[in-house]
């Protein structure tokens, strides 16, 4: 149990590693509380392991404390989701805190692809990802936030969420973000916050595609549906990509991450997107 106002703590420990023929194997898996994996998925055959991180309770309230430990071995890859959203709930006073730790050793790759988490109204929220890529490792990851139900009419009015983000190469930071946005604050409607969003995504890839597939993914960002808005640029000497989208609906967000992902991962591993089956349910 944690130790704050009696929530429950929870933490996983999950590794990868590619076999004499290959193959990836999950070669390790600890859990202690609510947090786990059933079995892993092999949709495009042995090379790729497919993992869904398991949360049964549902959702996050106050006290409440997740932790993820997820490490990929040499030449090992690895895609990563979770089978719903993720939730974080009113809270009377306690933090919930969630954080995961990602390492991918040279050769290997890692997908990250969470489904969104949904922030409801009077949550207190804090995620952190921390991403560590040793030298000939690749990545993809994305994670959505969505503040609050306003198509419920129950917005995102009181209530904290903070961020940390921060990824390395060969123990060089690349990328390293603090955010904070509180229920009603002012980051949520000024222009040089979330300009009256309710969806933020941020999508980042290392090493960073090349040009063309920089321009596409601009083009493609120019074409949203009207509400949403995005952009993708490249950063740390060209080893990282960014991408971001605000918007007001999780579904189009979705589809904006789902479509990027196939994008980039054509690019940067030279497979066609096959997309986990509990995306279909």
């Amino acid at each position: 149990m944690s130790a704050e106002a009696g929530g429950w703590s929870a933490s996983l420990a999950l590794g990868f590693a590619a076999d004499d023929g290959g193959a990836t194997i999950l070669s390790r898996r600890a859990h202690r509380g609510p947090f786990l994996v059933q079995r892993p998925f092999f949709p495009e055959g042995r090379e790729v392991c497919h993992v869904y991180l398991l949360h049964p309770p549902g959702g996050l309230v106050g006290g409440d404390e997740l932790r993820l430990e997820l490490a990929v071995g040499a030449g090992a890859r690895a895609l990563v989701t979770t089978p719903a959203a993720g939730k974080a709930y009113r809270t009377l006073g306690p933090v919930a805190r969630q954080s995961q730790r990602l390492a991918v050793e040279a050769g290997g790759t890692l997908e990250w692809l969470p489904q969104e988490t949904i922030v409801y109204d009077g949550a207190d929220l804090e995620i952190a990802t921390e991403v560590d890529l040793a030298p000939g490792a690749r990545f993809i990851g994305a994670e959505t936030i969505c503040f609050g139900l306003p198509a419920r009419g129950a917005p995102f009015q009181r209530g904290s969420y903070r961020q940390s983000f921060a990824l390395r190469r060969d123990g060089v930071p690349a990328l390293v973000e603090r955010a904070r946005f509180d229920g009603g604050g002012e980051a949520q409607a000024a222009a040089w916050g979330l300009g009256g969003a309710t969806v933020l995504t941020a999508i980042v890839a290392s090493p960073a595609p090349g040009a063309a597939v920089l321009e596409r993914l601009q083009a493609d960002a120019g074409r949203l549906p009207a509400g949403d808005r995005a952009g993708a640029t490249v950063v740390a000497d060209g080893d990282l990509l960014v991408v971001r989208h605000l918007g007001t609906g999780a579904e189009r967000a979705r589809r904006f991450v789902h479509h990027t992902w196939g994008v980039l991962r054509a690019a940067l591993f030279d497979r066609a997107p096959v997309a986990p089956r509990i995306w279909s349910t």
